[in-house]
């Protein structure tokens, strides 16, 4: 079946549900675990703002143009504390009204490290589900993006803002951390204007993701290199398809891109 990739729809369940949009209906990856699947790429890839066909997608499905003027991949997606949306400055204001002066999580996810992030707080939890998270707890909640931004940045001299995706990927987790204590243990360092955020709830979120076994090492397919991927598909896990081959294919960082997908049952 042709598709064209988006990134795939998830739901928190035991394990965590996942399903990929295709022409109006949705592809349960979950009951594609234990088979064989193939992947091929016939080179169109269409952007996901303007639909123009692009030789190369940039920050996830955008045609160059779409990229540097979107409001969708501006600076502040990656970076939140360049948000100045709260300034009534940005690309789009009403993007901006409707997406970055909302209030925003700053949280703290695990797996084998624990990550600080930001994400809207319309998108608990599955932005964590995303990064492949086996735990997660909120600290604050700010009343629009720059600010959650801001309190990100004072907590990056304590803990990482990225996933180790490698090691995410082969399951490799510190079930010793205690993500209540570090978040408390994050307060007393933080100045008292931003101490005014964090909240209360204590709640952690834990995730378990579809597998049969995780592997031992990972090799990333980008289908700009090699074109089609084939294997058993043993677990999913972030955004990522994992096979028996120990490739691994990031379907979100495919957005935009045509493929043809086969099943063999």
């Amino acid at each position: 079946m042709k598709i064209t990739l988006s990134k795939m729809i998830t739901q928190h369940h035991e394990p965590i549900s996942y399903k990929l949009a295709s022409d109006g209906s949705k592809i349960d990856f979950n009951s594609l675990m234990n088979k064989k699947i193939k992947i091929s790429w016939n080179g169109v890839i269409t952007c996901r703002k303007c639909t123009k066909k692009t030789k190369k997608s940039f920050g996830e499905g955008f045609c160059y143009p779409c990229f540097i003027n979107a409001p969708e991949a501006s600076p502040c997606i990656i970076k939140p504390e360049l948000c100045q949306g709260h300034l009534g400055i940005g690309r789009d204001l009403e993007y901006e009204e409707k997406n970055h002066n909302k209030p925003h999580a700053v949280y703290l996810a695990a797996t084998d490290k624990v990550k600080v992030g930001v994400t809207r707080s319309t998108q608990i939890p599955t932005r964590w589900i995303d990064q492949g998270a086996n735990k997660a707890i909120v600290l604050a909640i700010t009343p629009y993006r720059y600010l959650a931004g801001v309190l990100e940045v004072a907590l990056k001299s304590i803990y990482t803002d990225k996933t180790n995706w490698r090691n995410m990927l082969k399951n490799i987790t510190d079930e010793s951390i205690d993500l209540e204590e570090e978040k408390w243990s994050c307060y007393e360092l933080l100045p008292s204007d931003l101490q005014q955020y964090f909240i209360e709830d204590d709640t952690i979120y834990n995730f378990s993701y579809p597998s049969e076994n995780y592997p031992t090492k990972v090799s990333s397919i980008n289908l700009q290199k090699t074109p089609s991927i084939e294997g058993v598909l043993t677990a999913i896990k972030g955004q990522y398809l994992i096979f028996d081959n120990e490739y691994v294919f990031n379907v979100r960082r495919h957005t935009s891109y045509e493929i043809e997908l086969n099943i063999n049952e």
